[in-house]
């Protein structure tokens, strides 16, 4: 039996850029794509904290340190510059593979650059 777990997560990024006209896809600064595990090309689900969208698309690398995260094609309609947004990639293991599983969780700030990493969310308390 396999699971679906949350490989990686970069956690409130801001959109800095929506490009309808530009090839569907969401462009990643490549030093959070490196960070964070995503490859070039795999599938992410984008959650919008702004506007309470949730979408599918797929990474492709934006260069590096440049802070970058442009929201392109279709998907341009559900998030706009300055939007604050999750970007989730998940991961299917067995269960030999999920009792050592950790996903790697990268928080950034304001302008996108890594503030902290951790492999655990703190447990919501009352």
């Amino acid at each position: 039996m396999l699971a679906t777990m949350l490989q990686t997560k970069l956690h409130r990024a801001h959109v800095t850029h929506s490009e309808l006209e530009y090839e569907g896809s969401c462009a990643i600064d490549g030093h959070l794509l490196d960070t964070s595990g995503i490859r070039e090309y795999q599938q992410i689900e984008i959650y919008n904290i702004t506007n309470g969208e949730r979408f599918t698309t797929y990474a492709i690398r934006a260069e590096d340190n440049s802070g970058i995260i442009s929201i392109n094609g279709a998907a341009a309609h559900k998030a706009e510059p300055e939007d604050v947004i999750i970007i989730a990639a998940y991961i299917q293991l067995d269960q030999r593979e999920l009792a050592s599983f950790k996903p790697t969780l990268v928080y950034l700030d304001e302008e996108n650059r890594i503030s902290h990493t951790r492999n655990t969310i703190p447990v919501q308390v009352a």
